[in-house]
């Protein structure tokens, strides 16, 4: 290897590191230690930040020794971390088979595994070891996302992690997972994948919320039935028109549909009352056929798969009062009915997020200061430390704080995909959007929980929640990307 060569790697190690993403990573560090500090912090006791046996002292251990763990990623070989992604992945998904045969019943999960005088929870890292996977069979294979053999046999490396999680009674840590589908978007995968799991979440959500609220008074029946029905006719004619070349069948199947709908309605407002969602099924059964027929008579398997699509909403949203009363714990059909306001649980399932509201709107627009938080002081917020540790945020540092450390997450992310696009090799692209879909989940899921916008599911806030093994499992998550990129300049020449 030429003298010249060698030295523009040697130099890269720290000329090429991308300092404004580490510059970032140290601030969001720093604030959440601060934020640590003030939900930990005991009136009666007195200031003791640096007391290793509390857990501000505690934090100050993992942040230090991420530190390490962040500067002996970057000294590694990235090849050498490639080329051992199949080792990583196999090694992390017998680790995850084997925990709750290993852990200790922590408020009914079975995810930590305790080694001395500390507890691990290996979910936070098989996150690091399914993204390297992924990018690995993504990259190595030239797989192409669009094709439903290839799309089936990524989405199992993702699927695989997440049933051995939810096996530990980790529900929250599992729908981490489901961040990736991001990433296989991005790389091909058709969006219809996509828009089916955002209208899963409307049948689930309007389906339950309204589902004994009547349409009007003197007609029998749901609102939220007659609505998702109506929906998944939207539904179907929208995806005619997008994935077929032929718009007559459209403008049939929204008219037809359209026109049955209001008839139905004004006869059973006006003449006999009836169940208007008997013209519902007949229009949806009438349309499923329809498109059947087209398939055949045209050779388009378009719309088969839109068929096929009305079919699968309907039997979804059939299923869903099943799911919520027989799959679902108790504790979590509790939440959700919280969530969509069908139950009020203030001392229940709606204290965490009650109190954590309260301590947000107490901050007002500066906030109480660092330490002054009298919410978050008098432990009127369970998790203030570890899954609600934004609310110490809004309470301490006020609305301009909350926006600042906000405004700081959506640089970030944005930043991450800078990199992920620059990336001149498929395997650091894949892995980098792997990183950033994990990052952006947590983000949004965590702080709406807080708000009240999402379910408590109990996952933590990236560099803010207190724990090692979240803050390690994120620490290598930004390093290992952070080396690949670094790696750039080489694989350019």
């Amino acid at each position: 290897m030429p003298a010249t060569s060698k030295n523009n790697r040697d130099k890269g190690i720290l000329s090429n590191i991308d300092w404004v993403t580490l510059f970032i990573f140290v601030v969001l560090v720093s604030m959440g230690w601060m934020s640590v500090c003030g939900a930990s912090y005991n009136l009666d006791e007195g200031t003791k930040l640096l007391d290793f046996s509390a857990r501000s002292g505690m934090q100050l251990v993992w942040i230090f020794s991420s530190f390490v763990l962040g500067a002996i990623i970057l000294y590694i070989d990235d090849r050498l971390i490639e080329s051992l992604s199949y080792i990583i992945y196999i090694a992390f998904m017998v680790l995850l088979f084997v925990t709750p045969m290993l852990a200790h019943d922590i408020k009914g999960s079975l995810s930590w595994i305790k080694i001395g005088g500390f507890s691990i929870q290996p979910a936070e890292f098989a996150k690091f070891a399914t993204a390297i996977c992924v990018a690995k069979v993504v990259s190595s294979f030239n797989l192409d996302l669009s094709r439903w053999r290839d799309l089936f046999i990524s989405a199992f490396l993702v699927l695989l992690p997440m049933v051995l999680i939810v096996m530990q009674k980790e529900t929250g840590s599992a729908l981490v997972y489901f961040a990736f589908f991001f990433m296989f978007y991005r790389e091909g995968m058709v969006g219809s994948i996509l828009f089916a799991g955002a209208a899963a979440v409307f049948y689930f959500v309007v389906g339950i919320r309204y589902a004994d609220v009547p349409l009007w008074d003197i007609l029998p029946i749901s609102s939220g039935e007659f609505f998702v029905l109506a929906a998944i006719h939207l539904f179907v004619a929208g995806m005619m028109w997008v994935y077929t070349s032929l718009r007559k069948p459209f403008f049939q199947t929204l008219c037809f549909g359209m026109i049955a709908y209001v008839l139905a309605v004004l006869y059973a407002k006006y003449l006999i009352p009836f169940n208007v969602c008997w013209v519902q099924w007949g229009v949806l059964a009438a349309t499923i056929v329809y498109l059947f027929y087209l398939a055949v008579r045209e050779r388009l398997w378009s719309y088969a798969l839109i068929s096929m699509f009305a079919l699968g909403s309907i039997g979804f949203f059939y299923s869903v009062n099943y799911v919520l009363n027989d799959v679902l714990q108790a504790h979590q059909r509790t939440r959700i009915r919280v969530l969509l306001g069908l139950e009020d649980d203030p001392k229940g399932a709606g204290y965490n997020v009650i109190q954590a509201k309260i301590a947000i709107g107490s901050g007002g627009l500066k906030g109480k200061g660092f330490l002054n938080g009298t919410q978050t002081k008098l432990k009127y917020v369970p998790e203030q430390d570890t899954d609600f540790i934004f609310c110490t945020v809004g309470e301490e540092q006020g609305f301009i704080g909350a926006a600042v450390v906000l405004l700081l997450f959506l640089f970030f992310i944005l930043r991450l995909i800078h990199l992920a696009e620059r990336q001149p090799l498929r395997f650091g692209r894949v892995y980098g959007y792997c990183v950033m879909s994990i990052f952006l989940f947590h983000l949004f899921i965590n702080v709406g929980m807080v708000l009240g916008l999402t379910p408590v599911i109990g996952i933590p806030l990236p560099f803010f929640s207190y724990g090692g093994s979240s803050l390690w499992g994120f620490t290598i998550l930004l390093f290992v990307f952070l080396k690949i990129d670094s790696a750039r300049f080489r694989l350019k020449k």
